[in-house]
């Protein structure tokens, strides 16, 4: 359920993140693409608005956490189940047959 949880979190997340990214193509769209040296100017990170850089910011942070629940969760959930069978006796594989 941990595992769940988490890939719920991260795919949460990942639609935010995608939407935040449509919402700086819309804001910056009329940014003028060539400069006056006729080269390409790109936005860069640090001259967003702060609201558009704290959204990124804080939802690369959910990502993140997300990733560790599921991680951990999954981690955790295997531990579980092997515990489970040294407490049956023996692995599963013994208990299939399969030498």
């Amino acid at each position: 359920m941990r595992a769940l949880c988490g890939a719920i979190i991260t795919a949460g997340a990942m639609v935010a993140l995608g939407l935040t990214m449509i919402g700086i193509g819309m804001r910056y769209s009329s940014y003028p693409y060539y400069g006056s040296e006729n080269q390409p100017q790109w936005v860069k990170f640090r001259h967003l608005d702060s609201t558009l850089m704290a959204s990124v910011i804080i939802i690369l942070c959910v990502a993140a956490i997300g990733l560790g629940i599921a991680y951990l969760g999954l981690a955790y959930h295997h531990f579980r189940r092997s515990e489970e069978m040294k407490h049956y006796g023996g692995t599963s594989r013994e208990r299939a047959g399969v030498s």
